[in-house]
Order: structure tokens, then sequence, then C-alpha cells
């Protein structure tokens, strides 16, 4: 399996949704199945069948999780020294250049991404326009409207 990019931030919250899991909703699982196992006839006992879904759902993700970390590339934005240029985990502001707004994204990992906290996927049609570019630079980014130009107000590294 390859390396998967993840910020800090996000290698965190991955690690919290684990121990989470493991702490606080496994052991909560086991003991619903113990419950279920006690009213008797397990062939038709919802509870039980339903208990034993959700173990295995709790199970795939955490299985999930400790092989995404396990093959994690932690990049942290503040070490990074990419002189000005868009790059996984730098943030950039951005000027739509038909309507003039303004919008700020940070380059993220795809267990990362959330558009409504500015947070893109590197494999994103956005990040992928704006990675190797510039402050200064025009951005063209194919978008399902059509062609969007951005101009790159700034890059940080936050």
């Amino acid at each position: 399996m390859s390396k998967v990019p993840l910020t800090v931030a996000g290698a965190a919250k991955l690690r919290d949704e684990l121990q989470r899991l493991k702490t606080i909703e496994r052991p909560k699982v086991v003991a619903a199945i113990a419950e279920a196992r006690s009213h008797g006839d397990l062939s038709e006992n919802a509870e039980y069948d339903a208990a034993k879904e959700r173990q295995g759902f709790l199970e795939g993700r955490i299985k999930d999780l400790e092989g995404k970390l396990s093959n994690a590339q932690i990049i942290d934005p503040k070490l990074l020294d990419a002189d000005g240029r868009c790059v996984f985990g730098a943030t950039v502001d951005l000027e739509d250049q038909e309507s003039g707004s303004a919008v700020t994204y940070q380059i993220v990992g795809e267990d990362e991404a959330d558009i409504k906290h500015g947070k893109v996927s590197f494999g994103s049609p956005m990040a992928r326009a704006l990675i190797g570019k510039y402050a200064g630079d025009i951005a063209q980014v194919q978008a399902p409207v059509g062609l969007r130009e951005y101009e790159i107000i700034d890059v940080r590294y936050e």
C-alpha cells in the first residue's frame, strides 16, 4: 500500500477517532451483544443481529483507520519550505476572477477534506489546479458550471 499524505491535524483527528472507537464504542457493542444474548434464542433475536452488525462495522472502521495511520506520511505545513509555491498542506487565498469573491482553501489528504471548513483534497480539481502555482498566478479549474479562473492572492504554510 502506498503512503497516504495527511497533515498533522488530520492525523490527530484520525487517532482521536480510533481511540474513541476502541475505548468507548467497542465496549458498548460488546455489552449490547451480551445483553442481547441473555434474552435467549439467537435465531430470532433482532437486537443480537443489530449488535453483531454494528460490531462488524466498528471493527472494519478500526482496521481502516489503523491501516491509514500506519501508511500515513504526516506533513506539517509549518515546516514546509516551498518558496511560496502551492503544495500539499498549504493554505491558499484566492479571488474568483468572475465574481471577485475571496475564498481560502487548505490542500489536505482525502480523509481530511471538508469543503465547509475550506479543506480540499489534494486530488480534487481545485487542488490539482493550484499545486505548483505561486501568488499572482491564475489557476483554471474545470467546475460543473464550466471553466473558472482564480487568482492566487497568498500562499501560507500554517
